[in-house]
């Protein structure tokens, strides 16, 4: 462990010298792919900075365990500095489990309304809403690609892009069941109800992962539909693409115009393709994806939102967050970096075993 960790330390101090190279500054594609790299880097060599220096001030205190002036002081950092040593020891063996290849991509996020009828669909829009504000709070640009809405402000269905770092890696939990149980403000008489959505998160796929048959397409245009302002219902603009080989149908109508939309439905209908293709090739693996957290199983349900009684749950790791209101303001990341780290615990568990 401790050559790869001296290997990425060396490698990160040749990025220092290589970016402060006219030569390097010069051509802008090597500059940002050493930048992009030192930056991958650099929290994983900052750890490892970290113990070199507890590891350091351990060795001094061991040293003074010799002199009776100062040994019992010395004993007390002695098992200060192994707890914190050993701790960083684990915190560096998680963060050696190499990454997902896929977390550095772009995300499409598709929200469907469940069980519930309008109150589902008002709850969808509520999580649309969530993911948009939580991509500004993370420095994610957030994208409607398609949007099905109700007259409450609700949707029956919302199709995102999120673009930014690690935009995949930081969303792909959210796939799965999403529950809530509150008084809808379409009830009268008080009672809680439970509604459902499903959310769905595919990374990006890249054009030369796949080569799609335009044979295989079924393209149809036709006049949006919701409240999307003057001109939107009045062309065909709205675009379905269906893949006739595998049946999966993508609808695109948020832009006006016809070839953007049809270039956003192939975007999308190109990673689901992906998503599926990846499934197949995993399965072999079913056990990994039997774990605890469940990686993207959208017939899981992943959380109930208790309205009436102020917190969140996510059945992944048995989590409860307090203030509802929080987690509908963007503010889901205690559950997105525990099931990151989650997920890396059960990688290192399986290197081990």
């Amino acid at each position: 462990m401790f050559e790869k960790l001296d290997a990425v330390l060396d490698r990160f101090r040749e990025l220092d010298e290589e970016i402060a190279q006219p030569e390097v500054i010069q051509n802008y594609e090597k500059y940002q792919a050493c930048l992009k790299e030192r930056a991958s880097l650099q929290p994983l060599v900052e750890k490892y900075q970290q113990y070199l220096s507890v590891s350091r001030q351990l060795s001094e205190a061991k040293e003074l365990l010799s002199d009776p002036d100062f040994a019992a002081e010395a004993e007390a950092e002695i098992d200060q500095l192994s707890e914190e040593q050993a701790n960083l020891t684990e915190e560096l063996k998680i963060m050696l489990v190499p990454a997902d290849p896929m977390d550095s991509r772009n995300v499409i996020l598709e929200i469907r309304a469940g069980v519930g009828g309008e109150e589902a669909a008002l709850f969808a829009g509520d999580l649309l809403r969530m993911y948009q504000k939580y991509a500004d709070r993370n420095g994610l640009s957030s994208e409607i690609l398609s949007l099905s809405d109700t007259d409450l402000g609700g949707a029956n269905e919302a199709l995102l892009m999120f673009t930014g770092p690690d935009a995949f890696a930081r969303l792909k939990f959210e796939s799965g069941v999403h529950c809530v149980k509150r008084v809808p403000v379409t009830e009268s008489g008080g009672r809680i109800h439970t509604s459902t959505v499903t959310v769905a998160v595919f990374p990006e796929a890249e054009e030369i992962e796949l080569d799609i048959n335009p044979s295989d397409l079924r393209i149809d245009v036709f006049h949006a539909s919701g409240h999307g302002g003057q001109g939107v219902n009045t062309t065909d603009s709205a675009v379905r693409i269906t893949h006739l080989p595998t049946g999966t149908v993508v609808t695109c109508q948020d832009e006006r115009s016809q070839l953007e939309n049809k270039a956003k439905a192939l975007k999308v209908l190109r990673s689901r393709l992906l998503d599926e293709k990846v499934r197949t090739e995993t399965e072999s693996r079913a056990q990994d994806r039997k774990s605890q957290i469940r990686w993207g199983d959208r017939s899981d349900r992943i959380r109930t939102y208790y309205f009436n009684h102020d917190y969140v749950v996510d059945h992944r790791l048995s989590m409860t967050v307090n203030r509802v209101s929080n987690v509908m303001n963007g503010e889901i990341s205690p559950f997105i970096e525990a099931l990151r780290l989650a997920e890396k615990t059960e990688k290192l568990a399986a290197v081990k075993s």
